[in-house]
């Protein structure tokens, strides 16, 4: 349980003498300080810049290459006028994070991204929504290896009667405090009040860990609650860690990119971002385009992008008047690039020994393939990398539905692929060669510790479940070439594919829905010839689908089928199931078998970006009847698809359910 007092968590990094509450006392209304604000966000386990998937040292990213960065950002200000945060998402996402500190994998020390965090000196971190991944137990279990304040005001335990009434999971906020050298070189202290907050989704994302345990507020709701509080127990300048992005449309209620909206709640100084993986602001764009300023809505504003990409870099001045208050009159932000620094020495070695004992965790061999495993082709058809995803998911629940109500009912089961470049850029694809597959294989096939789940849904759920998997395409004009296939607003992992049935995709048609899964285009229907066993699936026919929690509670723009359909959960995580199912196989015999396809569409040509990396597999752009059209200018692999009669072998055995897995 937190309990809360106004002046909760102050802490003054260096002394302050009588002589300078003197000065305090008697300010002058012309001195100025500065205050440069360091910020990671989304380093999702990221700490050194190797890939554990791969096996592959010296990526362009990572804690190690922003230790740098962060060393000589410090060095370029007076000492003590810098402070250092993170903005949630740091504790899941890569082995040395999600499998080495987990209980039974033999770890001794600390986790290793607080561990690597510790060694940086973080002055506050706030909450992502991965940190709920892992559940309440054991985040509260490990956060207090942390040896900064973790602050979130809105993921509440109990709610009061008005937000800053709450009992909440974290403080809500944390001071701190700056000696700052003024321009007249006498020195001001400055308090700072940093704000968490995370988006309301993780109760729809983690619903299995939180309900009944945790309740979420908006985030501007509880800043709006929260910034009077801390005003009120003395922050000079008040600073937001929001886990959140930039969303599109008008402000609403319970918004999970809600970052336009907390750059108008007064009382808020400077507002740092993240979520969305992007960098803000963005070089790359010109002047008056949004996103080339380091300001939203006039208020300072930074978004530093994701894995350890970028070091967000604010410089704040502040001003003292004559009432003594403090108040930004200018700042300076920008992002700066991880590629091409050197790793921090030092940094590297603390974490030497976790980075070994990582290294002998995922080269443990559970199986072996029969042919590689890639992803570079899997939004443009049936994919054998993700059939083995849907495989594994697809046996372990029949196995759980045996003499049960629903034994009888046919069993699918629904997965994404989970890297397809995107934001990732062009080297994010799962590509393994034929051969051993270690644990890092697994977790680069699946990279979620989400649970398996089984749902009861009829045939009008499942149409409907593709129709809100299909809005990653764009709509595509028939009898046209070179129209760009993939909308890039859409991830990658938000394309099921549900094995167990054969369909078409329309691209003729609109998106039936957007991205928050509001019905757009309610006269759209992309998907044609939905069959089961060769059969017309009928909207009362009823099934069961294996998936994961995080899509059965309605991640993404899906419906929580989970409220009504649940009929069947796991304790172990996808990734457990998916090892499982490979380990009791002499051998892995991947095959793209047809389950879905794009409807023909004669003389059409689509423009499609992928990884370069499958030019290493010519034998199946040949069989895709891809022309390689060199690469972009952001280094992808470009082709050019006909969506005409050349599919017509995919279409042909489409109906197909059985896998050759």
């Amino acid at each position: 349980m937190v309990v809360h007092t106004p002046t909760e968590g102050i802490v003054h990094l260096t002394q302050t003498t009588s002589d300078k509450q003197d000065q305090q006392a008697s300010p002058n209304a012309t001195s100025a300080v500065a205050l440069r604000v360091l910020a990671t966000t989304d380093v999702h386990g990221h700490i050194l810049p190797f890939d554990y998937f791969t096996n592959t040292p010296d990526r362009p990213y990572g804690l190690a290459r922003l230790a740098t960065l962060i060393a000589r950002a410090r060095a370029e200000v007076d000492d003590g006028a810098c402070v250092l945060f993170d903005n949630g998402d740091f504790l899941q996402g890569t082995p040395i994070s999600d499998l080495t500190p987990q209980p039974g994998q033999g770890w001794q020390g600390p986790h290793p991204v607080l561990l690597a965090m510790n060694q940086l000196g973080y002055d506050a971190a706030s909450l992502g929504n991965h940190e709920f991944n892992f559940g309440l137990d054991w985040l509260q279990k490990t956060l207090p290896e942390a040896g900064f304040p973790v602050v979130c005001a809105n993921a509440v335990l109990h709610r009061g009667p008005r937000p800053d009434a709450d009992e909440t999971l974290y403080r809500p906020w944390h001071m701190l405090s700056r000696d700052l050298r003024d321009t007249d070189g006498e020195i001001r202290t400055v308090r700072i009040g940093v704000l968490g907050l995370v988006p309301p989704q993780i109760m729809t994302w983690d619903h299995a860990h939180l309900a009944g345990r945790l309740t979420c507020r908006d985030m501007v709701e509880a800043a709006r609650a929260w910034v009077p509080v801390i005003r009120a127990a003395g922050a000079d300048l008040v600073i937001a860690l929001a886990h959140t992005g930039i969303g599109e449309g008008p402000d609403r209620p319970m918004m999970e990119n809600a970052a336009q909206a907390l750059a108008r709640v007064p009382g808020i100084d400077a507002l740092i971002g993240g979520h969305s993986h992007r960098i803000y602001p963005d070089p790359s764009k010109a002047p008056d385009e949004p996103g080339h300023h380091d300001r939203l809505n006039g208020m300072p504003f930074i978004k530093p992008g994701f894995r350890g990409s970028h070091l967000g870099v604010l410089d704040l001045t502040l001003a003292q008047g004559a009432d003594g208050k403090w108040t930004v009159t200018s700042h300076q932000g920008e992002v700066r690039a991880a590629a091409g620094i050197p790793p921090e020495p030092a940094f590297c070695r603390v974490l030497e020994s976790a980075h070994a004992h990582t290294l002998t965790l995922t080269e443990r061999e559970i199986g072996r393939t029969s042919a590689p495993l890639h992803s570079y082709l899997a939004l443009v058809r049936s994919d054998p990398a993700t059939q083995l995803v849907n495989a594994a998911q697809r046996t372990g629940l029949t196995k759980a539905l045996l003499g049960t109500d629903y034994e009888g009912l046919p069993v699918l089961s629904a997965t994404a692929p989970f890297k397809t470049g995107g934001r990732g850029g062009p080297a994010y694809y799962t590509d393994m060669p034929a051969g051993a597959l270690r644990l890092r294989n697994i977790t680069d096939l699946y990279p979620f510790p989400n649970t398996l789940c089984g749902v009861l849904v009829s045939g009008a759920d499942l149409r409907d479940w593709l129709e809100r998997a299909a809005i990653c395409f764009r709509q595509i004009t028939p009898g046209t070439t070179d129209q760009m296939l993939l909308d890039t607003t859409v991830p990658g992992h938000d394309f099921d594919v549900i094995d167990g049935l054969s369909y078409a995709i329309d691209l003729s048609q609109p998106a039936r829905y957007d991205l928050a899964g509001t019905l757009v285009a309610p006269k759209a229907h992309r998907i044609r010839d939905l069959c089961h066993e060769g059969k017309p699936v009928s909207g009362s026919a009823q099934f069961v689908v294996a998936t994961n929690s995080y899509r059965a509670y309605g991640g993404g723009p899906f419906r929580n089928l989970a409220e009504t359909g649940l009929i069947h959960t796991f304790l172990r995580p996808v990734r457990d199931v998916l090892a499982d199912f490979i380990a009791t196989k002499t051998r892995i015999m991947p095959e793209a078998r047809p389950v879905w396809r794009f409807a023909d569409m004669p003389d059409t040509r689509v423009l499609f970006d992928t990884g370069p990396g499958l030019r290493a597999h010519p034998g199946e752009l040949a069989t895709l009847r891809a022309e390689d059209l060199g690469d972009t200018k952001h280094g992808f692999a470009r082709l050019g698809l006909w969506l005409g009669p050349q599919q017509s072998q995919q279409r042909d055995h489409a109906v197909s359910c059985e896998s050759p897995i």
